[in-house]
């Protein structure tokens, strides 16, 4: 992946769009009430035991993983995994108030709700990874474990997401046979989104830099033309 300067705001603009729609794949997710992702297992089961809101376990957990990330790698994380840990609780929240995403009455509605949300928790990803503008908390995380330790980094996060897991179900976090197949599904889903959300990145990037090319050149143009006059 080519490392990407300048263009702020178009890459911005895509990271944001990147967490609103993971955001919202994580809400879907949660509303199907068919298990939710471990991570947020256990910001649920903390939510049930101390308060708060999902949406802030989200924040405080997020910033304590890029703590220890932060000891392990002996290095600041970059502000997009302090973005991410912020803008993903608050999302979150936002879109568990909104009464109309409530979960279906029927087995396939809550199926279907899973599915939509499971894919866009995967392009969500996709998008805000794309924009290149640093990992999240969690994968920070699993990265520091993975240079510290020599480890696969498949190796880091399945071991990681089972220590998250167990401890969420614990807490009283819903695990069901959703939980189960997000965890075998959304690195296959993740892994082709990654590449397609890059190629859609690249190509909105290009068009932009032809327009403002062509913009330039077009003032550059008018500017002879006074000059002639």
């Amino acid at each position: 992946m080519e490392k990407r300067k300048g263009q702020v705001r178009p890459r911005f603009f895509i990271y944001i769009t990147g967490l609103l729609v993971m955001s919202l794949g994580i809400v879907l997710l949660i509303k199907s009430d068919l298990g939710a992702t471990p991570w947020d297992v256990l910001h649920i089961g903390l939510y049930h035991q101390l308060g708060l809101t999902i949406g802030s376990w989200s924040v405080l957990a997020g910033l304590f993983i890029l703590t220890v990330a932060a000891i392990l790698a002996k290095e600041i994380p970059q502000i997009g995994a302090f973005l991410n840990m912020i803008l993903v609780g608050a999302f979150i929240d936002m879109y568990l108030w909104m009464s109309f995403l409530d979960t279906p009455s029927s087995t396939a509605g809550k199926t279907a709700m899973f599915a939509i949300g499971i894919l866009l928790q995967g392009y969500g990803m996709g998008l805000y990874i794309s924009a290149q503008f640093g990992a999240g908390p969690r994968d920070s995380l699993m990265i520091a474990i993975s240079s510290r330790t020599g480890w696969q980094i498949r190796n880091v996060r399945a071991l990681i997401e089972v220590i998250v897991l167990l401890a969420g179900w614990r807490l009283g976090g819903p695990v069901f046979w959703g939980t189960i197949f997000f965890s075998i599904f959304i690195g296959p889903i993740a892994g082709k989104a990654l590449p397609q959300c890059q190629s859609i990145t690249d190509k909105f990037l290009k068009a932009i830099n032809r327009k403002r090319g062509i913009e330039l050149g077009n003032s550059g143009e008018e500017k002879n033309r006074g000059a002639l006059l």
